[in-house]
């Protein structure tokens, strides 16, 4: 803390992407009830009802028992399930299968997320850049870990090959690797051969991969036809998703843990019930870590999620899910280049466009700048700065490599975006006939 700081035993907590482009926006009016904003910011899916889905039921019944604490590694019939959908989905030709001891519930992916590390021994943990903004704060937390960066050689490329990562979790010792895939910001994803060499590379070299997999359902590139387009309605024809587990050969000896749950891919955030799928031993140990860090996840919660997890319920809803999130995309990808903004990498998966401000007058083409801008007029995104993590400052930038960047999420409902598009146009000519550096902006608004 700098001296004479107010509360100076405390050290600055810096704002998650997200939360600082909606506390810009909140000083310039901002309400998630006024409906004359576009958030384009926001990291999670709209949630309510979608045309050809099957229905949510939310209405429980609270029993005595369920108002004891859950054990840490979570409802045992929701274990089960989970551990169901895995076998179902990704191992039916496997000999070894996932059970509820290899699943444990957490209260949200983030607190998955720092279970893990707290977890993890004196190693490094490798992360790629851009990545998931959270990851700065979880990489730099827990002292025991030496976060590591991992570095495309080829900074044309959105994934890092196999052969790459290769040579470099070996090079560097990595005790484990941190990734989100598919990725946010970029969408894109790593699958097939590729995916199957990563796991391979970490069960050759004991490098744990982290795999967080919170938008393995949406994918805009499978082969199925719907049912909605005349492909069966059943269990043989499911969409397209993505998963490491179909790689993994013994479920309780391969180094990998899976990041998942109901955030992103069931569309319920606010449940804050999500889970790591791991070796038996791996899950002993994130019990234990959840005994002092959270506590478990909510207990009547788990039980209203059961029918969530039923496999045709699953099934009906991704469907539904990659059509309606599709349009959405499409409709970005062919709105955002005509007010200037041009896309680099076309997003095969998740709900977000890593969109490249380069063509845009300056200072509009500093994704900082435009954020100031963008909430002048209501709309928000997340400038690209935050996805280029760096834990504990541990990389000295003089200039981050995604200051012409920012995320655009189409998770929130479509007249958002429409919204979002034409108020950003508005802004975007503007500045085309008032040009100004960006020190020169930045000296003005102080």
């Amino acid at each position: 803390a700098e001296p004479n700081a107010p509360f100076e035993m405390f050290h600055h907590v810096m704002k998650t992407g997200v939360i600082y482009a909606t506390s810009r926006a909140s000083k310039h009016g901002f309400s998630m009830l006024d409906e004359s904003w576009a958030n384009m910011g926001q990291g999670a899916p709209e949630t309510g009802p979608l045309p050809g889905a099957p229905t949510r039921d939310f209405h429980m019944n609270i029993k005595d028992a369920e108002l004891e604490y859950a054990p840490t590694t979570g409802d045992t019939e929701l274990r089960v399930k989970v551990a169901a959908y895995y076998n179902h989905l990704y191992r039916q030709d496997k000999e070894s299968k996932y059970t509820h001891e290899n699943v444990c519930i957490v209260p949200g992916g983030r607190a998955g997320l720092t279970r893990l590390m707290a977890a993890l021994g004196n190693i490094q943990v490798g992360y790629f850049t851009p990545d998931y903004t959270a990851y700065q704060q979880a990489l730099g937390l827990f002292m025991s870990i030496c976060p590591s960066p991992v570095l495309h050689r080829n900074m044309h490329e959105a994934l890092m090959s196999s052969e790459d990562f290769a040579f470099e979790a070996a090079g560097r010792g990595l005790g484990a690797m941190l990734l989100s895939n598919p990725a946010n910001p970029t969408g894109q994803s790593l699958e097939g051969d590729e995916l199957e060499a990563y796991v391979k590379i970490a069960r050759d070299l004991n490098c744990c991969l982290l795999m967080d997999e919170f938008y393995s359902h949406y994918y805009y590139d499978g082969e199925n036809v719907s049912p909605e387009d005349g492909g069966a309605d059943d269990d043989s024809n499911w969409p397209k998703t993505v998963s490491s587990a179909s790689y993994i050969v013994d479920v309780n000896e391969d180094p990998v843990v899976i990041v998942n749950g109901l955030t992103k891919n069931w569309r319920c955030p606010g449940f804050r019930v999500c889970w790591l799928v791991a070796p038996k031993p791996i899950v002993e140990m994130l019990s234990s870590a959840g005994s002092f860090l959270d506590g478990g996840a909510n207990a009547p919660l788990q039980k209203l999620a059961l029918p969530l997890m039923d496999l045709d319920f699953i099934r009906r809803d991704t469907w539904a899910l990659q059509r309606h999130f599709k349009m959405k995309r499409d409709y970005l990808l062919t709105e955002l280049p005509k007010i200037g903004i041009t896309v680099q990498w076309q997003p095969t998966a998740t709900f977000y466009i890593w969109a490249d401000l380069s063509a845009l007058p300056p200072p509009i083409n500093d994704c900082l700048c435009f954020l100031e801008e963008c909430v002048k007029h209501k709309v928000i995104c997340v400038p690209g700065v935050f996805f280029d993590i760096n834990p504990r400052e541990i990389r000295h930038i003089g200039r981050s490599k995604c200051i012409k960047y920012v995320r655009f999420s189409y998770g929130p409902p479509m007249k958002n975006l429409t919204q979002g598009v034409e108020q950003m146009g508005n802004m975007i000519n503007y500045w085309r006939k008032h040009q100004m550096t960006s020190s020169t902006y930045a000296n003005n608004s102080m």
